[in-house]
């Protein structure tokens, strides 16, 4: 190789290089919602929350599921990670009227910046009803996780002045608020109930907070994909998320 060519070679890689380390650099700069801490934490069965409360100051809505399903079924390290939970999917079709505006089609993912992006725009937080767990089988079931630490659910209302509904999406979430929180009339699916709630500050409903129970957007879960969407579309149109 004459010395020209070794130059403008030597040239491309040093130019290679400056991009991969800028490339690091800014994937290093974005925002983790792992919960480091939880995560070395865990251990003799018991899980501690992998992921850090999503709570933007302005929101609206607060889903609550009842616990991430194991990190091996994740595809990104955001909330409903499950590549074939279709969470993601109803609040694309409802709100772009696609149901793969968040998916990665061609690599099995979602797009975690843009669903970051989004909820923070549209006032939309995440966690669980459930900060530690003990799986009693190897599966994502709601049915086989036992609740060994509930979550503080008026400590993250508390943070949510704007706050308008709580929206439990399966019957253990339900279940385990209603317990916690000293609720004695469980919603139905696809029903609503008002709670007492003197934190909030923007509501049309006299100061009281909505509970909302919507069906799983588990794929496991016995109803269609558009009826689903049907029922997270009328609970937005409540609260005036559009």
């Amino acid at each position: 190789m004459g010395n020209e060519k070794k130059s403008v070679f030597l040239i491309k890689i040093a130019k290679f290089l400056l991009f991969l380390q800028q490339s690091i650099y800014k994937i290093g700069m974005k925002d983790s919602w792992l919960n480091t801490e939880h995560i070395h934490r865990s251990r003799e069965g018991i899980e501690y929350h992998p992921l850090r409360p999503f709570l933007p100051e302005h929101a609206r809505v607060l889903f609550l599921g009842s616990f991430p399903p194991q990190r091996k079924r994740w595809c990104m390290d955001f909330y409903y990670p499950n590549f074939i939970n279709d969470h993601w999917r109803i609040e694309g079709q409802i709100f772009f009227g696609d149901k793969n505006h968040f998916v990665d089609t061609e690599h099995k993912r979602f797009k975690i910046d843009d669903i970051v992006a989004f909820c923070q725009e549209k006032g939309l937080a995440f966690y669980d009803t459930s900060t530690a767990i003990r799986r009693l089988q190897d599966n994502a079931s709601d049915k086989f996780l036992e609740v060994v630490e509930p979550t503080d659910i008026r400590a993250l209302v508390a943070q949510l002045p704007h706050l308008r509904a709580i929206v439990t999406t399966g019957e253990k979430a339900t279940e385990t608020i209603c317990r916690t929180m000293g609720i004695t009339d469980v919603p139905k699916v696809n029903a609503y109930i008002e709670i007492a709630n003197t934190n909030s500050t923007n509501l049309t409903n006299g100061g009281g907070l909505l509970l909302y129970r919507l069906p799983s957007s588990s794929r496991a879960y016995p109803l269609s994909f558009d009826k689903k969407v049907a029922c997270y579309r009328d609970m937005f149109n409540r609260v005036k998320i559009t």
